[in-house]
């Protein structure tokens, strides 16, 4: 019995991240594939080929992608978005749910952005409790004004969702920057901590060690 219930543990654990993963990858690739309903009937692949063509639709939005950011990275693609951006600025409503999740993506997404680029080892909810957040910049605005000493901005993230948690200011003495990338921290967290990132090589002595925070 002791054998049959370790093979049977053994696999599942092959079997359940290999099937979610399956899975998650049929929704994204069916979900994509609607894509191609914005394409004129008689252009359908299906109709044009006689069969269906699995993941076709993540090809067109891969395209699309790459044509609106050709497009959006050129004079004229710069003025037309920025005429968008103010045009969508003025509608009621849409004006704070566009507003939100742009200044979201800038951060996320812009290549001089300070978003997610350091794992963190904070206390939290409270001191002698420890956990991961990631740096996501400094505090701003009149923030600033009531905060004695340096801080920064972090995200705490819960487990084995992070898309959802924490945002918090904190000094940047009570911060310990982790020899760990933003990834592995990530797999750590939702893991619950059972996926531990490897142990850090440590640095030739003839180069000096990162600065603390």
């Amino acid at each position: 019995m002791a054998s049959i219930r370790r093979w049977l543990l053994a696999g599942l654990l092959v079997l359940v991240p290999l099937a979610i993963t399956l899975w998650v990858l049929d929704w994204i690739v069916g979900t994509l594939d609607q894509t191609l309903l914005i394409l004129p009937g008689a252009w359908h692949p299906d109709k044009l080929l006689g069969f269906h063509i699995p993941g076709f639709g993540v090809l067109l939005m891969l395209l699309i992608v790459l044509l609106m950011g050709a497009f959006a990275s050129n004079f004229f693609g710069k003025k037309l978005v920025r005429w968008g951006n103010s045009f969508l600025s003025r509608i009621p409503i849409v004006r704070s749910i566009y507003s939100s999740v742009k200044q979201v993506s800038d951060t996320v997404f812009s290549e001089n952005g300070n978003a997610f680029r350091k794992a963190l080892l904070v206390q939290w909810p409270r001191e002698g409790v420890w956990t991961i957040g990631f740096l996501t910049g400094t505090p701003g605005g009149d923030v600033v004004n009531h905060l004695q000493g340096d801080y920064l901005s972090v995200y705490v993230p819960t487990t084995p969702n992070p898309t959802g948690g924490y945002f918090v200011m904190l000094k940047k003495s009570d911060c310990i920057e982790l020899k760990m990338s933003v990834d592995e921290a990530l797999t750590y967290v939702i893991s619950m901590g059972v996926v531990v990132p490897a142990k850090p090589a440590p640095l030739p002595a003839t180069l000096p060690l990162t600065p603390p925070l």
